[in-house]
């Protein structure tokens, strides 16, 4: 599948210098990571009909047609426009009880199989207002937790139709335990649950996070999950040219001053300062930003200013944010000590989405 979206060039020399990341401290009120809860900028317009099956992948075909006929099965009265709302949902009756069989799909896939792409095709096609599905990754997830406690948590999604949640992980058996409660909470409460996880490129059947893992894990829950397993290799690397090389500290400079809406860091003090800021406000630290450009990428240090960067690479790749860069290029970020470890698949998303933003970013150079 392939879901592709070219960066559009610098516009005039900009009349204001670029702004700086490092000068952002963003406060986000907890309805902004409620209301927020919807496909990030990049799957805005995607749908089911936009997703393309590879033809020598006939899993991709088959998990198009499962995903339509759950959509469908959605619908009902407590999808309606009607539904009464109060703050955060709280104070609406209570949903009725999840009739029985499956209430939720489980994507078991690779990297750029367009997991992301269906998952939000799903939430898209399911008949029910936005303000009763909500899409959100595993960490933004235990953020919103972790804004408004379990319990309003509980009260702010038991209303909802469909709860859709990228990226499942399982690198904190704490989160997990948290998350796997609260979707029994939600199940109970009538929810539809989908999610998706990543392979590790290169491993299949191995060391990967597979169905396997998923259903052990939300133990309990597992009777309500079919697991879709989706084959086939990254888009974002099938039959497209190679990233960029990194650019020079001048070439990103005078991109960034010719760009309007860019930012301009040093990379090694950007770093210092997302240790500043709470991941949950990454997505805010990047609002109105056109383009990202980074001088002097070196390699991460520790595992803590690594997992933190992988965080901000998923909401620009959300974002759709080209990143220009210097220095170093962005497979030799991590050591290969943290791509063997217990977060390699972490890294390996950053670096696959890091490595399309830098390509999406090459127009910047190239119309300047």
């Amino acid at each position: 599948m392939r879901n592709s979206t070219a960066a559009s060039g610098p516009g005039p020399i900009s009349d204001v210098s670029p702004v700086s990341l490092c000068a952002r401290e963003p406060h986000v009120p907890a309805e902004r990571l409620v209301g927020e809860m919807v496909p990030p900028p990049r799957f805005d317009s995607v749908r089911f009909s936009t997703y393309i099956p590879d033809p020598n992948q006939p899993s991709q075909t088959e998990a198009v047609r499962v995903l339509e006929a759950f959509a469908g099965g959605l619908g009902g009265a407590h999808a309606t426009a009607t539904a009464k709302r109060g703050f955060f949902g709280f104070g609406r009756a209570k949903a009725p009880k999840a009739p029985a069989g499956p209430r939720g799909v489980y994507l078991d896939g690779g990297y750029g199989v367009g997991k992301t792409h269906l998952l939000a095709s799903l939430w898209h096609a399911t008949p029910a207002e936005p303000a009763l599905k909500a899409f959100g990754t595993f960490v933004e997830l235990t953020n919103l937790v972790g804004a408004l406690g379990f319990q309003k948590t509980v009260q702010t999604l038991s209303g909802h139709r469909l709860l859709c949640i990228d990226e499942f992980e399982l690198d904190d058996p704490g989160d997990t335990v948290l998350v796997s409660t609260l979707l029994g909470k939600l199940v109970d409460a009538g929810v539809a649950l989908a999610a998706t996880s990543n392979t590790l490129p290169g491993k299949l059947g191995e060391g990967r996070f597979a169905a396997a893992d998923f259903l052990r894990e939300i133990q309990g829950l597992s009777a309500h999950f079919r697991s879709l397993r989706i084959d086939g290799e990254d888009y974002r690397h099938r039959g497209l040219p190679q990233a960029p090389a990194p650019f020079s500290d001048e070439q990103v400079t005078k991109s960034a001053y010719a760009t309007q809406g860019a930012s301009l860091d040093d990379f090694p003090h950007l770093l210092e300062h997302l240790a500043r800021v709470h991941p949950s406000r990454y997505g805010a630290l990047t609002d109105g930003i056109r383009a990202v450009c980074l001088t002097d990428v070196q390699p991460i240090p520790d595992q803590s200013t690594a997992l933190r960067l992988v965080v901000l690479a998923d909401r620009l790749y959300d974002r759709e944010v080209p990143v220009l860069a210097s220095g170093l290029p962005f497979d030799q970020l991590f050591s290969e000590e943290m791509l063997n470890g217990g977060y390699r698949k972490k890294y390996f998303r950053a670096i696959s989405r890091l490595t399309a933003l830098a390509r999406d970013a090459k127009g910047l150079v190239d119309a300047g």
